[in-house]
């Protein structure tokens, strides 16, 4: 529990079931699917504080704004670029790649997100990759959702392999003493080995299915891409400034930024360059309309979520269950594992992973002089890490690149609900905990 705010509940009543109704109630709302989520999410986040679970200081304190930096930037980055044509481009490239079979472009949409994901990381990939799906599926007329899901699912399965693909890794890493090279020995092939499961179960679901005509595929393949480059100046400008986000991603450590301020940075420049040559009243058109087209309702909902999930936090729920995890295990390394596995799964799934891998850390931090000291419960990390990042594929709120996903869909007419989602993914989140517990319980246990 936080040592600055003690929550003081109107009516007297208890904090952590106050807190933990709010979030299931926040929650089956959003599972009801009649009122839009960033609405149910802020009124939400207004109970929780006019309740007493926050006041405003400390509500302000639960929301990530790395997050919201980091997506707003690089919404402001893609909306721009959109109208340069680069993605109609890399569409038609794409889809001429794959020979226009929808199966193909199937396999090819996972293997893309899921490497870049890997070295950038997952809601940054998914901002870049979205633009460019829903563009293929149109040029060839199919259901964009299956394409949009297998994406959310390869983003958050690279983004497991790798200290800066998720935001959990990066915390476990910086607070255990983990290295780069550390994840990528002991997370990468499993994590492989889970992305060919997904791709498989995901033909069987839709690539087997999933036809275009064969004008559609003719008229693909007989496309001149480069035609659909409306702007080359736009494009350049566009293709330079997200090179150079990206390779500032990757070595963010070094350059001692955030991904926030790396986003926004780069988002500022290329709003600069695009309106350079304009005067101030085509600046402001040209501003109105990039700002426009940014995911509001998404960042709202994360704004609203953060706040919920804090008060949750601050009431104190994930330290009890925290502690009981100490109490279960005793020294059973094996079950500690076991159980950290998929009660991050689960938890990611429904709440946000971040607060819940903070509260983990110095739990398991406190095991370890039962396991013989530090080194001998890098195991636990290793379970905490493939719980809490495969975990979020359980749900449509359980990751950002999720509802980033989501946004995007919904902005352009595809249905992307709670429901819908869940029923297909949590499924293959579990097949993919399953596989995770046999490779920690042959390689560790």
């Amino acid at each position: 529990m936080t040592d600055h705010f003690t929550p003081h509940i109107i009516f007297g009543l208890d904090p952590m079931w106050f807190a933990t109704v709010l979030l299931c109630v926040t929650y089956a709302v959003i599972i009801w699917d009649r009122v839009n989520r960033a609405i149910i999410a802020l009124v939400a986040a207004g109970i929780a504080v006019i309740a007493g679970a926050l006041d405003q200081a400390e509500a302000l304190k639960g929301i990530d704004w790395n997050t919201i930096g980091t997506l707003t930037g690089l919404m402001i980055i893609t909306s721009i670029a959109q109208r340069s044509g680069v993605f109609q481009y890399a569409a038609i490239r794409s889809a001429q790649l794959a020979r226009a079979h929808p199966a193909a472009l199937l396999l090819l949409v996972q293997l893309v997100t899921f490497f870049v994901s890997a070295i950038l990381n997952n809601v940054s990939t998914v901002l870049l990759i979205a633009p460019v799906t829903l563009a293929v599926t149109r040029e060839l007329q199919i259901a964009p959702f299956p394409f949009l899901i297998a994406e959310v699912l390869a983003a958050n399965i690279g983004g497991t392999a790798t200290l800066i693909g998720d935001p959990p890794n990066i915390m476990i890493g910086s607070q255990a003493g983990l290295s780069f090279n550390s994840f990528i020995v002991h997370l990468a092939p499993i994590v492989v080995v889970v992305q060919v499961v997904q791709a498989l179960m995901l033909h069987l679901l839709w690539g087997r299915a999933t036809h275009a005509t064969i004008e559609n595929r003719l008229r693909v393949m007989t496309l001149d891409a480069r035609a659909a480059i409306v702007d080359l100046p736009l494009l350049l400008q566009s293709v330079a400034v997200l090179a150079v986000v990206i390779v500032a991603l990757i070595f963010e450590e070094r350059l001692h930024l955030e991904p926030a301020t790396i986003a926004m940075g780069g988002a500022a420049v290329l709003m600069l360059l695009d309106n350079w040559e304009h005067r101030s009243d085509k600046q402001t058109v040209n501003v109105t309309r990039t700002l426009t087209e940014v995911e509001w309702i998404t960042i709202f909902f994360f704004v609203g979520l953060f706040i919920v999930v804090h008060a949750v936090e601050v009431s104190g729920l994930l330290q009890l269950l925290a502690g009981k995890l100490v109490a279960v295990t005793g020294d059973n390394l094996a079950l500690g594992g076991v159980i950290i596995l998929w009660l991050s799964a689960f938890l990611a799934a429904f709440i946000d992973n971040i607060p819940f891998v903070a509260v983990m850390i110095p739990v398991i931090k406190s095991m370890a002089p039962a396991f013989g000291g530090p080194a001998h419960i890098a195991p636990l990390w290793w379970c905490l890490s493939l719980g809490a990042c495969l975990g979020g594929n359980g749900t449509l709120v359980g990751a950002t690149a999720n509802l980033t996903v989501a946004g995007v869909a919904e902005r352009n007419g595809v249905a992307f609900g709670f429901v819908k989602y869940t029923l297909y993914a949590l499924p293959m989140m579990i097949v993919s905990i399953l596989i995770c517990q046999l490779y920690v319980w042959l390689r560790y246990f």
